[in-house]
């Protein structure tokens, strides 16, 4: 009798080659019951030989990570932990594009992928994955409404499970670990009209507006009316509900609208939270051009944008984030952003580092979206569910790795009134 080949041992040895590593970091657990890796390490478990196709055909992160949405694998216990320790392994620990295994290792693949009856055709990506087209220009008008459709229209109730009453999708500001979310997300607006310096009656822009949330505190605290753009039809008619609720209509209009778009400034403050990553590297100069020209001289823009802290390389643009949660995205270094909008005719007033802020946050989020999983899964299906649990989890370690920063620039156009002498006028 043929003895069985059991699979966990197969599957370190091509999980090995993948990572870039002599050993690999995780406990693994594979679907004939056996086991391979260290005792107590992390644990991921391959449910079905389709998990290991995956990796044949896309031997790096992408492979997994479709292996991950799909249900072909899993990180059954501790989600952070397994993700950390593939995330700090060999290959994966260095930013830019993955580095392909060898023909000798690609050879080793194969035949391991031979022995466990996992050999066939690329198994189609799973749904989630993003259909728009990767080829032609990026950045016009039609592919980034299509873009921002792809990661915002996913439904507002799910958005709702995951951020939670605020509905505010960007870096908390936490005063320590123990802050609350909602009240973490009503600071960081609250800091953003510091920032601006709006007083009653101003005019305020807000440039990816979401679900209203900057655009009803402002104009409820602080007497400032608010125009609010964004590109998201479902983000649009939540926000305007919102503003209906709060009676607040006289005063706040959302519009479904590029910022490209906007021809009535101008405007005494702009605030643009966690929308200029979608703007892309080529078109920044314009967004700033474009910014700048919608404000009246003296006027502030508070710019709160992540960044790329990992030096000259630049992320994979066909790994995971890219393809399944921003397409398009770009995030620019913290001397870019800064160089982008002093060369745009903007001075800087402050700039707030927010890194340890951001990874709390999204693990308040991981935390909301596990605590409510089966609405989730149901409201959004469940692949889409798990590619918000894996980006959200992995740009927390992102974070906390110091691989991706986020930042507050202030920035006024000249003219008008000097700012304060210390930025004591709006801490």
């Amino acid at each position: 009798m043929t003895k069985k080949t059991a699979a966990a041992p197969r599957l370190a040895e091509v999980l090995a080659i993948v990572l870039g590593t002599d050993e690999i970091p995780l406990r693994l657990k594979a679907w004939d019951g056996s086991e391979a890796g260290p005792a107590g390490a992390p644990v991921i478990e391959f449910r079905s030989r389709r998990a290991l196709r995956r990796m044949l055909w896309s031997p790096g992160q992408l492979g997994l990570s479709r292996a991950y949405v799909a249900g072909d694998i899993d990180a059954p216990g501790n989600l952070f932990a397994s993700f950390a320790a593939l995330s700090s392994a060999g290959k994966f620990a260095q930013p830019g594009p993955f580095r392909a295994p060898t023909a000798r290792e690609f050879g080793t693949i194969l035949k391991n992928a031979a022995l466990l009856g996992a050999l066939g055709p690329n198994p189609a990506p799973p749904p989630e994955e993003a259909k728009i087209v990767r080829a032609g220009r990026r950045h016009t008008r039609t592919r980034d409404a299509a873009a921002i459709s792809h990661h915002y229209d996913v439904g507002n109730d799910f958005y709702a499970l995951v951020l939670g009453p605020s509905m505010v999708y960007s870096c908390a500001v936490w005063e320590d670990e123990g802050t609350g979310l909602e009240a973490a997300q009503y600071a960081k607006i609250d800091l953003v009209c510091r920032k601006l310096g709006l007083r009653r009656g101003m005019r305020v822009l807000d440039v990816g507006c979401g679900w209203g949330s900057f655009a009803v505190r402002a104009a409820q605290n602080f007497g400032v009316d608010v125009v609010g753009v964004t590109l998201s039809g479902e983000q649009a008619a939540m926000a305007g509900k919102r503003v209906a609720d709060a009676g607040l209509t006289d005063r706040v209009s959302i519009r479904v609208q590029d910022y490209r778009d906007v021809t009535d400034g101008p405007f005494d403050a702009i605030s643009s939270i966690g929308m200029s990553e979608h703007v892309g590297r080529e078109q920044m100069p314009e967004y700033v051009a474009r910014l700048r020209g919608l404000l009246r001289p003296g006027g502030r823009l508070l710019n709160h944008a992540i960044s790329w802290n990992a030096g000259p390389t630049p992320p994979d643009p066909n790994s995971f984030i890219p393809r399944y949660v921003f397409p398009d995205g770009e995030m620019l270094g913290l001397a870019e952003m800064v160089g982008a909008l002093e060369s745009g005719g903007l001075e800087v007033l402050d700039v707030e580092a927010l890194r340890r802020h951001y990874a709390l946050t999204l693990r308040a989020w991981v935390r909301n979206l596990e605590d409510h999983w089966s609405e989730a899964a149901h409201l959004a299906g469940e692949g889409r569910a798990r590619v918000w649990r894996l980006y959200m989890a992995a740009s927390a370690l992102g974070f906390e790795s110091r691989l991706t920063g986020v930042n507050q620039i202030l920035v006024q156009r000249p003219g008008g009134d000097e700012p304060p002498l210390r930025r004591t006028g709006w801490v």
